[in-house]
This record gives structure tokens, sequence and C-alpha cells, in this order.
């Protein structure tokens, strides 16, 4: 069964999936370069530390940033798996490998303009960015994953690269914004309060729609949930102080996974019922 697989792969699918990997070997080594390694400043301190934690009352705290941990391990295994002969193939995969690959080489490129304190055009990167995993996730929403371990290895990665882009753009537009203004770091109160708002009914949006699959709303509520709640706890906690952004930052995130347990036990309910008519019709045909 292996050797007919290995026959159905065309050469251009052999290079589609070589792209991949070389994409997430980039976006892994983008990433040591903008935490300091080969040379490269930290992306905290890039720009005049425009992006710092304490920058806006938009920035996560500095301990949020460790998801990217998570995204990036997520990502490698996507590269590795849809390279594989036979899992490699499965139409799920494929349909996100462009997008994906897109998203990873352009976190490169954010990344890059970072360093060149290009802020202005990081804008720009991230919006792209997202335009990228929201064509991956709307092409995982349009139906359930085959098996828990298709889910695992495609709606993931892009679940939790798209919830924490959303908080990362949020504080990236507000930073540029920002430092463009002249602002110190704890103006603009009311605006970011309605920033957080909006961000809120974002994202119950977003992991409505992409309830179909629970792991991707999962996976899409957990980093956006974690990045708005280390919001909060910057705003409570560290610096700049802000109790109403901190507590907004806070309720957003809680709507949001309130949300995604509501509509993921519906989507779910939804699909055995379906099923069960399916049944019942072809019990009644036969």
């Amino acid at each position: 069964m292996t050797m007919t697989v290995e026959r159905e792969i065309s050469p251009w699918a052999v290079a589609e999936r070589a792209l991949v990997l070389v994409g997430a070997v980039v976006a892994i080594l983008g990433a040591a370069w903008g935490s300091g390694a080969f040379g490269g400043t930290p992306i905290e301190e890039a720009a005049g530390g425009v992006l710092a934690a304490d920058a806006t009352l938009l920035a996560p705290a500095t301990p949020a940033f460790a998801v990217w941990s998570v995204i990036y391990a997520a990502l490698a295994v996507f590269a590795v798996v849809q390279a594989l002969p036979t899992l490699g193939s499965s139409p799920r995969l494929r349909a996100i490998a462009w997008p994906v690959l897109a998203a990873m080489l352009l976190n490169a490129a954010w990344i890059y303009v970072v360093q060149r304190e290009w802020l202005a055009a990081s804008v720009g990167v991230l919006a792209a960015i997202l335009i990228a995993l929201g064509i991956a996730a709307a092409r995982l929403g349009r139906g359930r994953p085959a098996s828990l371990l298709v889910a695992a290895v495609s709606d993931a990665p892009v679940g939790l690269y798209l919830g924490w882009a959303t908080v990362a753009t949020v504080a990236n537009v507000t930073a540029v914004v920002a430092w463009w203004l002249g602002s110190d770091p704890e103006d603009g109160m009311p605006a970011a309060v309605g920033v957080l708002v909006a961000t809120g009914f974002l994202g119950i949006a977003m992991v409505r729609d992409l309830s179909v699959s629970p792991v991707l709303a999962w996976t899409t509520t957990a980093t956006l949930a974690w990045g708005l709640a280390w919001i909060g706890e910057g705003r409570l906690y560290g610096t700049p102080e802000d109790t109403v952004v901190g507590w907004t930052a806070i309720g957003a995130a809680g709507a949001i996974v309130l949300t995604t347990a509501v509509a993921t036990v519906a989507a779910q309910v939804r699909a055995l019922r379906w099923a069960r008519r399916q049944r019942d019709r072809g019990s009644q045909v036969g």
C-alpha cells in the first residue's frame, strides 16, 4: 500500500511538501534570531522598546510570549507530518499547506522588519499573517476532521497560531500608533477598553464559526484567551497599571472561553442529530 501512495505523489507535491518543511525551519530560525541569537536583537528591545511588555496598555506581560514555543512546536509537527507519504496526503493537511507556509514565512519577515525598525511595515506583515491563517481556518472550518490525529496535526497548529496572532496584532498596532503619536504608556485608557471589547466580540465570532472542529475552536481560544489574560495581568500587577483595562481584558478572555464551550457543545449536538437522521433514513430505505 505504501508503494501505491508513493507512486501517486507527483513531483510537484513532493516540492510542495519540501517547501513547507523549509518554511518551518526558516520560521524557527527567525524566532531564534528574534530572541537574540545569531546577532539579533530581542523583540522587546528592538526599535527602542516600542513592542516591550510595558510599552502600552495593550501589551501582554512578558510570560505571555512563552506561548511561541508551543506554536513553533505545533508548526514543526505539522511540517513533518505533511511531508510523510501516507498521513501527509490527507486532504485536510493539503488544503492548508500553502496558507500555513505563507504564515510561517511572513512571521520570519515580521521579525526582520522589526529588527530593521520598520514599524509601519510590521503592521502590514501581521495583517498578511492573519489573512493567511484566516484562509487556513476557513478551509478547516468547512468540515469535521476525519480523526483526532488529523485534527491534532492540522487544526491545532492553525488554531494556536491564529489566536495568538490576533492578540499580537492588537498589541502591535497599538504600539505603532502610540509611537507615532508620541503617547506615554499609560495614555489612552478609553481607547484601550474599546479595543479590548472589540477584540472580545471578534474572538466570539471566530470561535463560533470554527466550532465545527472542537480542536480548532479550543486551540484558537486557548492562545487568544491566554494573550488577553496576560494583558490583564500586566495592567493589574505590572506597568503601566490600569485596573479598568486589566479587568476588561480578563472579561474578554472569559467571554471567549464561555462562548467556545457553548458553541462546541452545540456543534457536537447538531452533528449527532444529523448522524441520527442519516441512520433513520438509511433504515427506512432498507
